[in-house]
């Protein structure tokens, strides 16, 4: 069965004419290539207002109230990790309202809210971001004669938790490297070494300044 063709403004306005110059409904549709029920009732329509147009629908009402709007867009700020079904099991729980998880993720859109992936980052606690802070107001104001002195080595990433990409987290534009959109991991980094051709070996707890090569250097046991 072909699919249903819905006519334009133009369309219509052929139909009426060819209407009103006598032709009947049905060799209208053969016409356009719709049914003769189109016609009639765009015969019927333009008879009662004057006008071609679609009369405006008022649509499928809304499963949601204002007040569960609100409740769901608190929950994605609240939990920015959760899912869509996690947000509509405790809108039932709460307001014995059943929607699907695209109820949900429509609203959360009108609140410009959108699932992506969280920008993965180090767990910083606040000594951590103070003593980055420190780190950069003692060396602000370093030289280049100073900095050519510091060897910047290559840094290895290992992650201890798996990430595979279907994590998705609740954020608004510009939002993408605010804290609460950022998935925290915890990962082993080698340091920065100071001293010229001087390299360090990091693990968890304890470092070994060496001079020369890395491979060369005693390993913490």
């Amino acid at each position: 069965m072909p699919p249903r063709r819905k006519l334009n403004d133009l369309d219509r306005g052929r139909a009426i004419e060819w209407l009103q110059d006598g032709v009947a409904a049905r060799q209208v549709a053969q016409r356009l290539a719709v049914a003769p029920s189109v016609i009639i009732r765009l015969k019927q329509r333009f008879q009662a207002t004057g006008r071609v147009q679609e009369r405006q629908r008022s649509g499928r009402p809304r499963v949601t109230t204002q007040r569960e709007d609100r409740f769901i867009q608190r929950q994605a700020m609240q939990q920015r990790l959760a899912t869509a079904n996690n947000i509509r099991q405790r809108l039932q729980a709460t307001t014995n309202t059943v929607v699907s998880g695209q109820t949900i993720r429509n609203r959360l859109h009108n609140f410009g809210l959108r699932a992506r992936r969280p920008v993965q980052g180090t767990t910083l606690t606040a000594n951590h971001r103070a003593a980055r802070r420190a780190w950069c107001t003692q060396h602000v104001r370093w030289q280049r004669q100073q900095w050519a002195q510091v060897l910047f080595t290559d840094e290895s990433r290992f992650c201890l938790e798996p990430a595979d990409g279907r994590i998705r987290v609740w954020r608004r534009r510009g939002e993408r490297f605010a804290e609460v959109a950022v998935l925290e991991r915890q990962r082993f980094w080698r340091r920065l070494c100071d001293g010229l051709g001087r390299d360090q070996h990091t693990s968890k707890d304890t470092s070994v300044p060496c001079s020369g090569q890395l491979d060369r250097c005693p390993l913490p046991e």
